[in-house]
């Protein structure tokens, strides 16, 4: 017997990794030492920092993945995994700079994984970040046919005296809302659910999304807000405090940014919940909190700036394609978020 009885195809992942390196080097910035194949991706700090600070963040995409494997469409779950990590690695003001991934499989199957490492190549890109390097784990026997998981790691960096941690966050300061592309990579558990007891399929069209399948809809990647983000920190307005809008919802997230005596007092009339919501609250009878604890809801990022510049950053998002609106504003409190739905008796 061999490794290859066993279920490892060592020389199929030699071939993976052979197939993948253009789309890797092709993510490469200056600081990128070496290629892909050795045993570490080197990173050369760039210049010009007096005291540079790292900011490192990890995720994964979670069960939106088994949507992936079921339809056997793997080309958006890359750019899922980079955003998640990136987006978070963004909240402390810090320059994502390199990723790496780790992908874990029953089998190996060259064209599926390939296609998943394009869209984080695709991802990295679109985020000025280096996709350093990567494992592949081929685990018979531990994954069924076709399924394989992934995992997400960012490093960036920002200057030790620009990071944004929400200790300048003031009572008066507003949060403006950057705009989420569907539900991102949380709830899908829940969405799955939904499906299930409704007796759709993933490749089944309903009234409310036109011609898409629900398969189109729930595969949309997450927003990246990288670019949009670092540029607006280098205007003359300043940021206080930034949330990545993921898992728990805005009444989880938001007080993260906060001092234990405030709270954020969010204006619900100030967005139309977009339709994918409205839609999975309808067909799963979900509680209208119970939504908010669960799904982005349309705001997939917050940024808090003082009242007197609010009106300037929104123009500045909108002019970088985001429609941003100011979504609430901070008063004295707890460390929660108001003018949400409570929940039903």
């Amino acid at each position: 017997m061999d490794y290859r009885a066993a279920g490892v195809d060592v020389e199929a992942g030699r071939q993976f990794v052979s197939r993948i390196k253009d789309m890797v080097a092709a993510t490469h910035r200056p600081g990128v030492l070496g290629g892909l194949g050795g045993f570490g991706g080197l990173f050369e700090l760039p210049a010009g920092y007096r005291q540079p600070v790292l900011v490192s963040g990890t995720d994964g995409v979670g069960t939106k993945l088994k949507l992936a494997h079921q339809l056997d469409r793997h080309e958006t779950v890359g750019i899922d995994l980079v955003a998640m990590c990136v987006n978070d690695v963004l909240t402390c003001g810090a320059e994502p700079l390199f990723f790496l991934d780790y992908i874990a499989t029953g089998k190996l199957n060259e064209e599926q994984l390939a296609a998943v490492v394009c869209g984080i190549a695709e991802g990295c890109k679109e985020s000025g970040c280096a996709l350093s390097g990567g494992e592949t784990a081929e685990m018979p026997g531990f994954y069924g046919p076709g399924e394989y998981d992934l995992a997400g790691f960012c490093v960036g960096i920002v200057e030790k005296s620009e990071i944004i941690d929400g200790s300048q966050v003031a009572v008066g300061d507003v949060a403006i809302a950057l705009p989420s592309s569907g539900v991102h990579s949380n709830g899908y558990s829940l969405v799955r659910k939904i499906i299930e007891t409704q007796n759709l399929s993933w490749t089944d069209q309903v009234e409310a999304f036109g011609e898409k399948t629900l398969g189109d809809v729930f595969l949309t990647p997450t927003q990246l807000y990288v670019k949009s983000v670092l540029a607006a920190l280098k205007q003359d307005f300043t940021i206080h405090a930034m949330a990545h809008n993921t898992g728990g919802g805005l009444p989880e997230n938001l007080p993260r940014c906060l001092g234990s005596d405030q709270s954020i007092q969010i204006d619900l009339a100030s967005w139309e919940i977009p339709t994918v919501f409205q839609w999975l609250q309808d067909a799963g009878d979900v509680d209208p909190r119970a939504m908010f604890e669960t799904f982005n809801m349309g705001v997939g990022y917050v940024v808090i700036v003082p009242s007197e510049v609010g009106a300037e950053a929104i123009a500045f998002f909108q002019s970088q394609g985001l429609a941003a609106w100011q979504v609430g504003s901070v008063v004295a409190g707890r460390g929660d978020v108001l003018g949400l739905p409570k929940l039903s008796a």
